[in-house]
């Protein structure tokens, strides 16, 4: 029988042998990230650590993104990937049930998480999409989906289902007001909205910045 550090040891391998060197921002340097994040959020809650570490760790480990929308694919890698290592079927249910409400569906929509560990690896996830890294993210995704970088003639679109979030190809600057600058105003944990505030406010300046440059007055 594993311990619970050896089944976390044993699935950041698992993960970082799935996701290493992938060029859209969805890494295991993400993945990485949303752990640490998620370690430190979870130090001030009286979380399930072993749930959170878990869930941090297969959170992207089969994104619909990535699988033609299809959102059962990553609670079913994760799933049996678990299984595999004897894990007990409670906590894999709990684990599942996070990687499925995690995902952010639309400006107009609600993705409420069921479970503190749930909410504790949201907050840790969303956190890495925004700020300096999260700025970098998006770039990296809009070039690896070939997207426009802007474009001053098409106009966000705040989606009121996860189906229209899902299929949007509009440029990466539009993707600021349709996710990002929302993310400060739905964390859930005391810890995330602090870490966030800064975050938010460097990428408000980016895009005055942006803006400035782009009509050649910086």
């Amino acid at each position: 029988m594993l311990t619970q550090d050896q089944i976390i040891n044993k699935t950041a391998d698992y993960v970082k042998s799935i996701l290493s060197g992938e060029g859209s921002g969805h890494d295991w340097w993400h993945i990485l990230r949303v752990w640490n994040n998620a370690k430190t959020i979870a130090a001030t809650e009286n979380a399930d650590l072993f749930i959170v570490e878990l869930a941090a760790l297969l959170h992207d480990i089969g994104d619909h993104k990535f699988h033609n929308g299809d959102e059962t694919v990553g609670p079913r890698m994760a799933a049996a990937w678990l299984s595999e290592l004897k894990v007990t079927g409670t906590t894999i249910d709990h684990i599942c049930n996070i990687i499925i409400e995690l995902s952010f569906k639309g400006a107009n929509t609600t993705s409420e998480m069921s479970t503190l560990e749930g909410q504790i690896v949201q907050d840790a996830d969303r956190l890495d999409a925004i700020g300096a890294i999260g700025i970098a993210r998006t770039f990296a995704y809009g070039g690896h989906k070939n997207r426009e970088m802007y474009n001053p003639n098409i106009a966000p679109e705040l989606h009121d289902t996860f189906e229209a979030y899902k299929s949007s190809t509009a440029p990466t600057i539009n993707h600021f007001y349709e996710k990002l600058l929302l993310l400060k105003d739905r964390m859930h944990t005391q810890t995330a909205r602090n870490l966030a505030e800064q975050r938010h406010q460097y990428m408000e300046e980016f895009l005055q910045q942006f803006y400035a440059e782009w009509e050649g007055k910086r």
